[in-house]
């Protein structure tokens, strides 16, 4: 039996994740990284070093234009970019791999979604936190209907954002390029909560700026509440303006058949499960956190990403997250935002 052919990556956008994406694309088994994108020339001779004989392309528009063939194109720009490169990349032939979140704006999302249908590409959110391992255990316990009735879910992210972060002259911080808090920090716990406890209505919010005045355009915390339309009440409590590390991410439930809270820094671990007739089950250690230096993001769950788009692609598998979920994430946080 012959196998599938390599699976070929262009990568748009090789700052932090892009060159992961990168990285991780190099070592995956059925896949070959043919190109990367980026607007910064001085990138060029650091990328020639790290990943020999890959050409690089200042621009997208260069590369569809003259680049070597690919199968997928992976955006990894700032949010404001990923939704106009998607639809040119889709346009183009391309399967896309998107990097949270998938756009800024519902109408931009839904604009991908339709490119995908049009086109019959396929389109990947980044939407690792679903492959943690205590993520998974959460929706199969939700699924499994263990829980009974759902009546409160909180979810708590409270991290550290601060000058080391925010640079001056960066995209990280504006409103046209990084969107907002929810988009750049935690919409992969916003799909969490949808992933696993469905839409919500009923929101009111309250958001506030305490110590990135000078640093962003936007709100470092926020208060949000709301209804769970398939029932029950939840709270979203956020902030950036933790001092210097990290503080926690965290999901507790409370339910008609017990309660349970997964947290730690990264929501990597189940620190409290206490159900009706059920044994909780060992689960499989959660991924490192992904490390930038002085600051710390989300666990690094890219590699099981990169893997189910090759397995997507080669139709061995189906896609773990669609654009159309990660349109219901944008769409959730245009929601919120409205009441800023």
């Amino acid at each position: 039996m012959s196998s599938a052919p390599e699976v070929r990556f262009a990568i748009c956008g090789v700052g932090h994740i892009g060159r992961r994406h990168a990285a991780m694309v190099v070592r995956q088994q059925g896949a070959a990284l043919v190109a990367l994108i980026d607007i910064r020339s001085e990138l060029q001779a650091d990328l020639a070093a790290e990943f020999p004989g890959v050409p690089f392309f200042l621009s997208l528009e260069d590369y569809l234009q003259a680049g070597p063939a690919a199968d997928v194109l992976t955006v990894a720009t700032p949010n404001g970019l990923h939704a106009a490169q998607a639809v040119a990349g889709l346009r183009a032939g391309l399967h896309v791999v998107i990097e949270k979140p998938i756009a800024l704006h519902t109408a931009d999302a839904e604009a991908i979604v339709a490119t995908a249908r049009e086109t019959g590409r396929l389109a990947f959110g980044v939407m690792q936190n679903r492959y943690s391992p205590p993520a998974a255990w959460l929706k199969q316990v939700v699924d499994e209907g263990r829980l009974g009735r759902v009546f409160l879910v909180q979810l708590n992210c409270f991290w550290n954002r601060d000058a080391r972060y925010y640079q001056p002259g960066g995209w990280k911080g504006t409103q046209a390029l990084d969107g907002g808090t929810l988009f750049t920090q935690f919409s992969h716990f916003v799909d969490l909560l949808y992933w696993v406890f469905g839409d919500i209505s009923n929101i009111s919010g309250r958001f506030r700026d305490f110590t990135h005045e000078g640093l962003t355009e936007f709100e470092d915390s926020g208060l949000v509440t709301f209804d769970l339309v398939r029932g029950g009440s939840g709270t979203l409590s956020y902030s950036t303006a933790v001092w210097d590390r990290n503080l926690e991410s965290s999901l507790t439930v409370v339910a008609e058949r017990g309660s349970l809270r997964i947290a730690g820094q990264y929501m990597d671990k189940v620190e409290y499960c206490h159900l009706e007739n059920y044994q909780m089950p060992e689960l499989a250690p959660t991924n490192p956190a992904n490390n930038y230096g002085a600051f710390q993001g989300s666990a690094a769950n890219h590699v099981q990403v990169i893997e189910n788009v090759v397995d997507t692609v080669q139709q061995r598998s189906h896609a773990t997250t669609n654009a159309a979920e990660g349109l219901k994430v944008v769409e959730i946080i245009e929601r919120i935002y409205a009441l800023r």
